[in-house]
């Protein structure tokens, strides 16, 4: 059963691929919640600096170490949330996935770790399992989107790499997450 549910998604996935328009930046979410296109190259708006990654699908050498620029998306989005017990990617985190993608398309010297985890709620071994599903999710999403698989490594922690301490629902949502590491970070 659920191969087929990722099968449809995978299908879903790739009929949103199929649009004609072409999109120069990926979307910046604001501190005041509203989501802004950030321009190429980077602009300022209300005092903030933004650094979109249009010159990464080009292999531009501005773009060679976007990840690394703390004005980027690249490198202040990293982490992917997602609902208890489940490895389903929410929308709101896919511009997210995108920029990354697109970005290791751009630069395919680049290797990146996906690091999926869990709260602390159930077996080491669900978790463990669990996390990896998440990974899973995520890479496949990327390799939809034009990364390839030799640039990907997945890899679970399970519950055992919590980035909040706690036992409130607040704590487990920041810990239900799969995080994007570049290789050397």
């Amino acid at each position: 059963m659920r191969k087929w549910i990722i099968a449809a998604f995978a299908v879903a996935a790739l009929a949103g691929c199929a649009s004609t328009g072409t999109q120069d930046a990926a979307p910046v979410e604001e501190k005041g919640g509203a989501a802004t296109t950030a321009p190429a190259g980077g602009a300022t708006t209300s005092g903030t600096t933004t650094t979109g990654v249009t010159g990464a699908a080009t292999g531009g050498a501005a773009a060679a170490g976007a990840h690394k620029d703390p004005k980027s998306i690249l490198s202040q989005k990293r982490s992917v949330y997602f609902d208890y017990d489940q490895f389903v990617i929410k929308d709101e985190h896919k511009a997210v996935i995108e920029a990354h993608a697109k970005y290791l398309q751009g630069t395919r010297t680049l290797r990146i770790t996906l690091q999926g985890n869990t709260d602390e709620r159930g077996t080491r071994e669900y978790n463990i399992a669990l996390g990896q599903k998440r990974a899973d999710a995520v890479k496949q999403l990327m390799q939809l989107l034009g990364a390839t698989e030799v640039q990907i490594e997945t890899v679970s922690f399970g519950k055992e790499k919590p980035r909040r301490e706690g036992h409130d629902e607040v704590s487990w949502a920041e810990n239900r997450r799969v995080d994007i590491v570049y290789f050397g970070e």
